[in-house]
């Protein structure tokens, strides 16, 4: 009769360990979403200028998207000369022989350049409009002791 009181209260004990609920440990839910266009992962931004560019029907008046070949010719001589003209200036700053000053016109442009101890000013002057770019570039002198 004791052995089945004891297993009987060992029954009980078993089914009330199911059915009394224990302390539950939890942590709080946050939201987080997936879709970029809600605020979601940086690093999916590719799909928002999808988005962007699919609805985009702005057309650039400036654009040249009919150039002839002449056109094309041109820009891509004009940017030959400049290039020439950029390599020129650099050798007459910091080439072999360096020069302190100089003044060079080409395309409707004044280029004048001024070298201290310290620093090189190039100033870049449009001579159809006045516009006037300086360009402070420093030089990095190596004093031997």
């Amino acid at each position: 009769m004791i052995g089945r009181n004891l297993r009987a209260v060992a029954a009980c004990a078993l089914v009330c360990s199911f059915v009394v609920p224990s302390s539950a440990m939890a942590q709080d839910i946050t939201y987080q979403p997936i879709d970029p266009s809600f605020g979601g992962n940086p690093f999916n931004s590719a799909h928002l200028l999808g988005i962007a560019n699919a609805q985009n029907d702005y057309k650039d008046p400036k654009a040249t998207a009919n150039s002839s070949q002449a056109d094309i010719f041109a820009r891509q001589l004009q940017s030959r000369l400049l290039s020439a003209l950029s390599s020129q200036i650099v050798d007459a700053i910091f080439g072999d022989n360096p020069q302190d000053s100089g003044t060079i016109s080409f395309g409707g442009q004044t280029i004048n350049f001024v070298r201290s101890l310290t620093e090189v000013t190039l100033t870049i002057t449009d001579d159809d409009t006045g516009e006037v770019t300086t360009i402070v570039i420093p030089t990095f002198i190596d004093v031997a002791p």
